[in-house]
């Protein structure tokens, strides 16, 4: 049954080409540190560790609000991806509910690593 959903999942993907956006995770901040996606669009988004520790994308609000299609890039179930310097991981969702969710680096938010992502 997963691997029929899996190969649907393919499918839906290649009739909508996910609309890519970036993230640089440096030292203590984001680039960009404001995203703004549009419900019922399909992202990839590509997270890039440019920096010399590890960081987190934690926006526990924002996955509730997302239909994550491969969670498997997700640290242990947790609302967060993990990179270590030099990483580049992709998460590919589906906006689902507006509103503006927190964004940060559970590591660094005490150093001003944080954002905001907005969802329309």
């Amino acid at each position: 049954m997963k691997a029929l959903a899996i190969a649907l999942w393919i499918c839906l993907a290649a009739a909508q080409p996910a609309e890519l956006v970036t993230v640089q995770l440096i030292d203590d901040r984001f680039v960009p540190d404001k995203l703004a996606f549009k419900s019922g669009v399909l992202y990839q988004l590509r997270l890039e560790n440019n920096g010399k520790e590890m960081h987190e994308f934690t926006a526990a609000e924002f996955f509730k609000a997302i239909e994550v299609k491969n969670p498997q890039v997700l640290e242990q179930g947790l609302p967060e991806v993990l990179l270590h310097p030099g990483d580049k991981k992709d998460l590919y969702f589906i906006a689902r509910q507006p509103g503006h969710y927190p964004l940060s680096c559970a590591d660094h938010d005490w150093d001003g690593m944080v954002g905001e992502i907005e969802v329309q």
